[in-house]
């Protein structure tokens, strides 16, 4: 018969660990909000934070206690039980996806057989969220934020999903331990029936890779895809009756969201904690910002995509091209090819998808410098007539 009182002790370990672990997030969260303006700064030829501690390192602090101490006004004609809640809604899920990601081998609050299907089953609780925000807001500005955001979430968790099973059709498992355990050479697993082991799922399928960090990006909504909160559009989105520490909440949510794309990238395509010489965790670690670094960049790079843009992008090329990776890696496993033959068949579809948008895109482009060459050849000719006579 089990002690009676092992449960309050499990009870009490589990709300610790809950408590390390948030505590962590936020650590994460503050470094990448300075990194990220840092980074940018950068990009643009600028500093960056530089007066609030040395280099700026306390801006960070300093934004959150603002958030915190700021007035937090609720709109007399809103549902004050929906809007309350939303925030909640957007961060548990946000925040609980965490409880099975590991950090290295033996760094997991709590390490599950299914964590992969636990992680996607989550992820998706973020959409009803913003949905609420925006509707217990009682604001049309807000409920059409919201309502793109569902629109915007929903198409891309078709191709983030593909490529998890995707992975899963690789590793044969949805442990994450397992999946970056099978991703590095001397590592002890488990046996698969494919007889591959030991090579980075970025190497055997880089199509999954840039599919996984494309809609990443659009689940976070994150430059080019942060189209549902686009203050140019519709003044803030699902957002915009918040302020103060509701609003630092979603605030919360999406760079623990953002975190989390690069590690799951770290751990589902790069190898995860696995690399030499150094301790797992400073791998993980290393793996992550670099991911979350090449986010940055993106934002700094790209401009905002159009709504019709963005939905034509997620279902006439990001989702059929899911189901291409997933083609490509069912034949492969299939025949038992080499891993070199999936690997050169996926960066071939990759390469040619990738030239088709580009060319899409910078046709309007292409047809301005047109105009504008054939306007300074008629312009150079009508001097010449007027010359000659």
């Amino acid at each position: 018969m089990p002690d009676r009182f092992d449960l309050p002790v499990d009870i009490g370990l589990i709300a610790l660990g809950l408590l390390i672990l948030f505590t962590a997030l936020s650590v994460v969260v503050l470094s990448l909000t300075w990194l990220e303006r840092k980074f940018l700064g950068r990009l643009q030829r600028r500093l960056g934070p530089t007066r609030t501690g040395p280099m700026g390192l306390l801006q960070p602090v300093a934004d959150a206690l603002k958030l915190v101490l700021k007035e937090d006004l609720i709109p007399a004609w809103a549902d004050r039980t929906v809007f309350w809640v939303a925030p909640l809604i957007v961060l548990v899920p946000s925040f609980m996806i965490w409880v099975t990601i590991p950090a290295a081998n033996n760094l997991v609050l709590r390490n599950l057989d299914m964590g992969l299907f636990y992680i996607v089953a989550f992820s998706v609780v973020t959409i009803l969220g913003l949905v609420l925000a925006g509707w217990g807001s009682a604001n049309k500005y807000g409920t059409l934020g919201g309502l793109r955001s569902a629109a915007q979430l929903i198409s891309y968790e078709i191709p983030v999903i593909m490529v998890v099973i995707s992975v899963a059709m690789l590793a044969q498992s949805l442990d994450l331990r397992e999946i970056s355990n099978f991703q590095y050479p001397g590592v002890q697993s488990s046996p698969q029936e494919s007889g591959f082991t030991n090579i980075p799922y970025a190497v055997i399928m880089p199509l999954g890779l840039v599919i996984f960090l494309i809609a990443g990006l659009a689940e976070l909504g994150r430059t080019p895809f942060d189209i549902y909160f686009a203050e140019s559009e519709i003044v803030g989105g699902p957002f915009v009756e918040y302020s103060g520490a509701h609003w630092s909440v979603f605030f919360l949510a999406e760079y623990m969201n953002t975190f989390a794309i690069a590690a799951l990238t770290a751990l589902l395509f790069l190898g995860g904690w696995h690399g030499p010489f150094l301790p797992d965790w400073i791998w993980f670690l290393i793996k992550a910002y670099f991911v979350v670094l090449l986010i940055f960049w993106v934002r700094g790079t790209f401009p905002r995509l159009r709504i019709d843009q963005l939905m034509a992008f997620a279902w006439q090329v990001m989702v059929p091209l899911s189901f291409v990776n997933i083609v490509i890696v069912a034949i492969y496993l299939f025949y038992g090819w080499p891993w070199w033959a999936a690997s050169l068949l996926s960066l071939a579809c990759t390469m040619v998808i990738g030239y088709l948008v580009y060319k899409h895109m910078s046709r309007p482009a292409a047809r301005v410098a047109e105009v504008y060459r054939r306007q300074q050849q008629a312009n150079l000719k009508r001097k010449l007539e007027v010359g000659g006579r």
